[in-house]
């Protein structure tokens, strides 16, 4: 297959690629480019999406391209991102297939990958929060998500031989990590050109940002453990626009900022987004519907989903007796005592982490260059400014007084409180 043919695709382009690729060529059949439908549907930052369908099936195009989408060509981004997420994908589709979707085919050359496609009724979880969509069975997909794929590639399960190995798989995965630690850690708390924020009403918070300097030492600590800290192969950018529900449906994608990270980085993105999306519940009700039960239903998803995460967990981490990892080895922590001494610590040290990483992405979406559609949606400026703000000072508490939270419960309550 000739690449140079295909350096530049769109809808049309892309069905002669599909025909000339004979993994996909074959998933299509005999029908013709005519019966063909290509649409490009992506609506994220980095890369472009296709949904291809013919009369009797359909997948997804996904394509890296060398930027940033929603910035430009001037700001430069590598394609093997696209590797990396494929890689993710079928590693964490090992542990959790459940929740993760089969990827077809992938091209390195073109930095493109054909997957599922997820149908309707899915959705991304984000515009379902937005709407006011309850969805039952998340907390319990969603924790069983993070719970497998975070143990399972984490010491706790591999030996330090294999461990190492897959560090160095997704070591070079180096660019996606600079722009998290340039998007989150960073630019919120200088005068970085591509900052923005709803001015003029958040003028005074982002400038209380760039000047409060134990929210800088906090950060610092929390950079340090994003570069640091090879814990498990993470997702790297759980958020509420990485997950496409139904009812009885939880599927996560685009794990393209994957690596061997803090795994209270995932756990803090998906609890932080759903902080956001409930401050931001404000400005969408109206008189007839204020969103208070809807409101009330994600603050029992939050704490629903750390518990559940933290019993599976432990679950895992008791259950694993024949593929014992190097972390905590059998022949010393040989009695129950012990054995609950050190789960205990781990698991509190991974709370902490998990809150101060939530805030940490709360407060770039509210003062860095990527917001979310949660706030962007709400087209009056004030009401939309004073839920960021309330969300804003609420991730600022958070960060800076994380250790002194020891049960979701707690967080859960301190959200209400800012309400």
């Amino acid at each position: 297959m000739d690449s140079d043919k295909f350096s530049s695709l769109d809808e049309t382009t892309l069905v002669d690629y599909i025909k000339s690729v004979p993994a996909l060529a074959e998933r299509v059949g005999n029908y013709t480019a005519e019966e063909i439908t290509v649409r490009e549907v992506g609506d994220g930052n980095l890369n472009f999406v296709y949904i291809v369908t013919w009369p009797q099936g359909s997948f997804v195009i996904k394509r890296a391209v060398p930027y940033i989408r929603c910035i430009g060509e001037s700001w430069l981004m590598t394609k093997e991102r696209a590797y990396f997420e494929v890689t993710a994908l079928k590693e964490h589709g090992k542990f959790c297939p459940e929740h993760v979707p089969d990827v077809y085919y992938f091209d390195r050359a073109m930095a493109l990958f054909a997957m599922r496609y997820l149908e309707p009724p899915h959705i991304i979880l984000r515009k379902g929060l937005i709407a006011g969509v309850e969805y039952p069975l998340l907390a319990e997909h969603i924790s069983d998500y993070m719970a497998k794929t975070l143990f399972h590639t984490s010491l706790l399960y591999l030996s330090t031989t294999e461990h190492k190995a897959e560090i160095a798989r997704f070591c070079s995965n180096v660019e996606m990590c600079r722009l998290t630690e340039q998007v989150i850690f960073s630019d919120p708390y200088m005068l970085a050109p591509n900052n923005h924020w709803t001015s003029p009403y958040l003028d005074e918070d982002a400038k209380l940002v760039r000047e409060d300097n134990q929210l800088k030492m906090e950060v610092a600590e929390l950079k340090s453990k994003f570069c640091e800290k090879t814990q498990a192969l993470i997702h790297g950018d759980l958020h509420t626009g990485s997950v496409m529900v139904t009812s009885s449906s939880t599927q996560v994608i685009d794990p393209e900022f994957a690596f061997y990270g803090p795994m209270g980085f995932d756990i803090g993105a998906f609890i932080g987004n759903l902080i956001l999306a409930f401050f931001s519940q404000d400005g969408h009700g109206n008189y007839e519907n204020q969103r208070q039960d809807y409101k009330q239903w994600i603050v029992k998803l939050i704490e629903e989903t750390w518990n559940l995460f933290e019993v599976k967990f432990i679950s895992l981490w008791n259950a694993n007796t024949e593929h014992c990892g190097d972390a905590y080895l059998e022949a010393i922590y040989n009695n129950p005592e012990v054995r609950l001494l050190v789960q205990q610590k781990y698991i509190k040290d991974l709370f902490h982490d998990s809150l101060g990483f939530g805030a940490a992405k709360m407060i770039r979406r509210i003062v860095g260059v990527a917001h979310v559609e949660d706030f962007e949606s709400i087209e009056d400026a004030s009401k939309r400014s004073e839920c960021e703000r309330r969300a804003l000072n609420f991730a600022k508490m958070l960060m800076k007084e994380r250790r002194n939270f020891h049960t979701i419960s707690q967080v859960v309550q301190a959200v209400q409180g800012k309400s």
